[in-house]
């Protein structure tokens, strides 16, 4: 079973007895990852960088977080949720001074949902470009 969503270009694949999603990065193959995988009622989101389409980085931390959580959204969209469902945010920062802009993004987005989250600084992403990566767990029904 592989399928696309309309308006959502991620794939969703029966995997070993669970859903998986994928958004064609190069990397999901060679390192062996989903974006995300649905088990059950659980939906796990693997960390997502703001990368923008054209494979550049906005400058902005605020705007990359924005962009990490669009497209967290489009996974859990294409198995069938939404922010609503999500429990739970870990935000990897490589410059924590900039939690305020990470965190006014995500509270734009999760405000009323209000899912617990962490957010922690690290030396480096797998981009020097990326300022950050946030990773969602959802739970569904």
């Amino acid at each position: 079973m592989s399928q696309t969503r309309q308006n959502n270009p991620f794939t969703v694949a029966q995997r070993s007895g669970k859903l998986t999603v994928s958004s064609g990065s190069v990397w999901e193959p060679k390192i062996g990852y989903s974006r995300a995988v649905k088990k059950g009622n659980m939906i796990f989101v693997s960390g997502c960088v703001g990368m923008e389409p054209d494979k550049t980085f906005s400058p902005d931390v605020g705007q990359q977080a924005r962009r990490s959580l669009a497209i967290i959204r489009a996974a859990l969209e294409a198995l069938g949720a939404s922010p609503a469902d999500v429990v739970m945010t870990r935000m990897y920062l490589t410059n924590i001074k900039h939690w305020e802009q990470v965190a006014m993004v995500h509270g734009e987005i999760f405000g009323e949902i209000r899912p617990a989250t962490v957010m922690v600084e690290v030396a480096k992403l797998i981009d020097t470009a990326a300022q950050i990566e946030i990773e969602a767990t959802a739970m569904v029904g």
